[in-house]
């Protein structure tokens, strides 16, 4: 019923989770939670909101990649910021992933997120 998806162009999970889940029966693929880790260093990339933005959406392009699809397919997102504050640059990066048809979306303010990070995201995409 499920396919754990993997790939190494995305940052490996750092707990006890799986990078994506491609469900066989509906064609859905559940995207964790990304953060701004290299795949190759497990270190964090960038030090403002943007940069960080930036790095979580090229490994959510990867994961996205290694489960067969690309933003086109994402029908849903949640964004996790640090600072609310941060919302407009953040989602000026964010928005530059997606040419049209916009995913659904939620964007919540959170005390502290993994390795204090910024920003993450997770989606939905639909196969």
């Amino acid at each position: 019923m499920k396919e754990i998806i993997s790939t190494e162009m995305a940052p490996k999970a750092i707990g006890p989770y799986s990078q994506a889940v491609k469900i066989k029966c509906s064609n859905l693929l559940f995207i964790s939670g990304n953060i701004a880790l290299d795949s190759k260093t497990m270190k964090i990339v960038g030090e403002t909101p943007v940069e960080q933005c930036k790095q979580v959406m090229e490994n959510l392009k990867n994961v996205l990649a290694g489960g067969g699809a690309d933003f086109s397919n994402v029908v849903k997102t949640t964004i996790y910021l640090k600072d609310m504050n941060n919302f407009a640059e953040v989602n000026e990066v964010y928005s530059s992933y997606f040419e049209s048809n916009f995913p659904a979306r939620v964007t919540v303010e959170v005390s502290r997120l993994p390795m204090d990070v910024l920003v993450e995201i997770d989606a939905v995409a639909y196969l």
